[in-house]
């Protein structure tokens, strides 16, 4: 399947939390700051500096799969709110979003992107070591209860 990646427009929030609270609801359970990043995206991602991307198929224009890169410190942001529709998964359209969220933090000159994730979900997992993401040190105090791995990709 074709898919072509798109910035967010405000049209897109509905479709955006819609996607993210399919996958939620089907690992997990929605949280408190899953309720903050999706309820008003615009304003807790998009105007505190960060991005949200979404991959649309070239045949239809439906959108299919998305993420965020939230700031995360200077030069450095977080990966999250990655999902793809279950029709489409097992098309490579994470693999597609990760890739074009790389590319992305190269050219912006970041030095890092980090992204907080869980064991129970061995095919990301797989796939963020694929593009080189490398396991770092859990905080203390985790921005959710599912996460109980931490990642990273260095870029410099």
């Amino acid at each position: 399947m074709q898919v072509k990646i798109i910035p967010f427009d405000s049209k897109h929030a509905q479709v955006f939390k819609k996607l993210n609270l399919n996958w939620l609801k089907r690992y997990f359970y929605v949280e408190e700051k899953d309720k903050k990043l999706l309820e008003n995206c615009q304003e807790s991602i998009i105007d505190i500096g960060g991005y949200i991307f979404l991959a649309a198929a070239e045949d239809t224009g439906e959108i299919v799969g998305c993420f965020s890169l939230i700031p995360f410190g200077e030069r450095t942001f977080e990966l999250g709110k990655m999902a793809v529709a279950p029709a489409y998964q097992g098309h490579r359209i994470g693999q597609r979003l990760l890739s074009f969220a790389i590319e992305f933090a190269l050219e912006k000159r970041w030095d890092a992107i980090v992204l907080y994730s869980s064991t129970k979900l061995d095919t990301a997992l797989h796939v963020y070591r694929k593009f080189g993401f490398k396991e770092v040190a859990l905080e203390k105090k985790l921005p959710y209860k599912r996460s109980d791995i931490k990642m990273m990709l260095t870029l410099t």
